[in-house]
């Protein structure tokens, strides 16, 4: 039989087996023997079978059921049926965290007669990890390529990740760990590997490789503090580990990530902003940059980790090398892949110069929601006054404290510390190599300046961006927020006429460095991406001699 023959074949690797133990071909008679027997009981529909190099995945009926493979392939050892039954109870034990609708429980693969059978009577042989099946269709790296991945789509499953993140523990098995040594052998290993599989006649792929190592030399250099630093603030936790787009799905047409890496926790033991990159990095590959920025964005703000952002950019470059060294060994028929993942490798170790924005308008200008499509077109980063008061102050960004104009979380020691915790956050932004966006009215000429001075003092182009609406549409906007209930801002009809009697127009010598933003009527997407790819091209006149540029809205 075919799919027989494809079971025995060699996975290219050794292994040896003790006694009693099975040998891969034992196993899979073991396997396909399980079939059989799922088949008799589940006779309306055939049992499908899946095969990688380190499992077996019978589906039958609503179930899955994932038998790993007695290999031992040197980063991964499921030689003996005890290591098996471990590595599928700690696959139990991480993917219960984040899906506990799919993974249901360990069970045991018994013989008796020849005859194998899960709980059934006779000899355990080996262990089965049961699970809920859902459609494939639903696979994020499926949606992707058909366009059904939505930005809500990406906020959830930021949601879902940061609260991964939060829960996770933080004292790693190995003290080693997260450590800046222990952070850059497998980037190297891959680079070394992957300059041994590309042939000469790859030579794109070759060339855009040396750039990649050329610039990890450089980065880690620069990097190596902030990776100790960050393993020392507990950044360091059990993630994810393997969190590509082919490891989440929908479920009840809510994002659900699935199948943590459990076989190496060197590997899962990793700073958080690893998950961030992978996800992010693969949406680029497809490219959707605009998910990828938004989902780096959401995560950020929903953790406050923006310090994270300093080692972002190395993460993203190390997770597409990976994708682009296990398309290599696929051979040639992933050839796109390598090159597609080498060119996001590429990519990210070349940013351009960073730019610094500031917001500048009365609340209800449209601030947050312009800079909101502003950063998915151009990568920026955005930290926003309204949600960081609130985590200052240990409250949710939906809270409401009722502070009134000057008083509160709105008083003036509060908005010092706020417009503080803006630049330490733009600070790790900036030097991570990615635009910034302040977003809050910075109606107070010190508060600017104090901006402009950082991004001089990081190299970074300033930009304020000046929101212009009436104030009749600013009321109308201030009051339909408040009644929807959905965003940060406390500002309410009597803080915005508290901010009509306190207005500083900008000054003459900040024009020059001005974008005049006409906010009276809604901007298309397009239009924003267009005008904020000319202002980090510096085709719009702001950072240099002369008048304030203006866009106004478009279609």
């Amino acid at each position: 039989m075919p799919e027989r023959t494809a079971a025995l074949r060699s996975v290219g690797a050794a292994h040896t087996t003790g006694p009693g133990e099975l040998t891969l071909a034992e196993q899979a008679q073991v396997v396909f023997g399980l079939k059989r027997a799922l088949g008799a009981t589940h006779p309306a529909q055939p049992v499908g079978m899946v095969e990688t190099h380190i499992s077996f995945v019978l589906l039958a009926g609503a179930h899955a059921y994932k038998i790993k493979k007695c290999v031992n392939l040197g980063f991964v050892d499921f030689s003996t049926v005890a290591l098996r039954r471990h590595f599928c109870e700690e696959e139990l034990r991480l993917n219960r965290r984040i899906a506990p609708q799919i993974y249901l429980d360990v069970v045991p693969i018994t013989c008796a007669g020849g005859q194998p059978a899960l709980r059934g009577v006779g000899t355990v042989v080996d262990f089965a990890l049961r699970m809920n099946a859902f459609a494939q269709d639903e696979l994020w790296e499926r949606r992707v390529r058909r366009d059904a991945l939505t930005f809500a789509h990406i906020d959830q499953l930021a949601a879902s990740l940061c609260a991964l993140h939060r829960d996770a523990a933080t004292n790693p098995p190995d003290p080693h760990y997260g450590e800046p040594a222990q952070v850059r052998a497998p980037m190297l290993d891959t680079l070394d590997m992957l300059q041994t599989l590309l042939g000469p006649q790859q030579r794109e792929c070759l060339a855009a490789l040396a750039q990649v190592r050329n610039w990890e030399a450089r980065a880690f250099t620069a990097l190596e503090p902030a990776f100790a630093q960050r393993r020392a603030a507990g950044q360091v936790r059990e993630c994810h580990g393997d969190l590509h787009l082919g490891n989440v799905t929908m479920m009840g047409g809510v994002p659900t990530m699935f199948d943590c890496l459990e076989f190496d926790p060197g590997l899962r033991w990793t700073d958080v902003m690893s998950d961030v990159a992978f996800l992010a990095m693969d949406l680029q590959r497809h490219a959707r940059d605009d998910l990828a920025h938004r989902f780096v964005n959401a995560c950020l703000e929903g953790s406050g980790d923006y310090d994270g952002a300093r080692v972002l950019r190395y993460h993203m470059v190390y997770r597409a090398l990976v994708r682009a060294k296990v398309a290599a060994l696929r051979g040639a028929r992933a050839s796109d892949d390598v090159r597609a993942y080498l060119e996001v490798a590429r990519r990210r170790s070349a940013p351009g110069g960073p730019v610094l924005f500031v917001t500048h308008g009365f609340s209800g200008s449209g601030k947050t929601t312009w800079t909101g499509q502003l950063l998915e077109a151009i990568g920026a980063i955005r930290i926003r006054a309204d949600v960081e008061r609130k985590r200052i102050a240990h409250l949710p960004a939906l809270a409401r404290t009722n502070s009134a104009w000057r008083t509160g979380l709105y008083s003036s020691a509060a908005n010092l510390a706020t417009h503080e915790r803006l630049r330490a956050a733009a600070n790790s932004v900036l030097e991570g190599g990615f635009h910034a966006i302040l977003d809050a009215t910075f109606l107070e000429r010190d508060a600017r300046d104090q901006a402009r001075a950082l991004a001089h003092q990081l190299g970074a182009r300033f930009v304020i961006l000046d929101f212009r609406a009436d104030e009749a549409t600013l009321r109308r906007r201030i009051l339909a927020r408040s009644e929807r209930g959905d965003d940060a801002s406390e500002a309410g009809l009597a803080v915005l006429e508290n901010q009509f009697g306190n207005d500083v127009p900008l000054a003459v010598d900040e024009r020059p460095e001005t974008i005049e933003i006409d906010a009276e009527q809604p901007w298309s997407r397009e239009r924003i991406a267009a005008a904020g790819q000319a202002i980090c091209a510096g085709d719009c006149g702001a950072g240099n001699a002369g008048t304030a540029a203006s866009f106004t809205s478009g279609p």
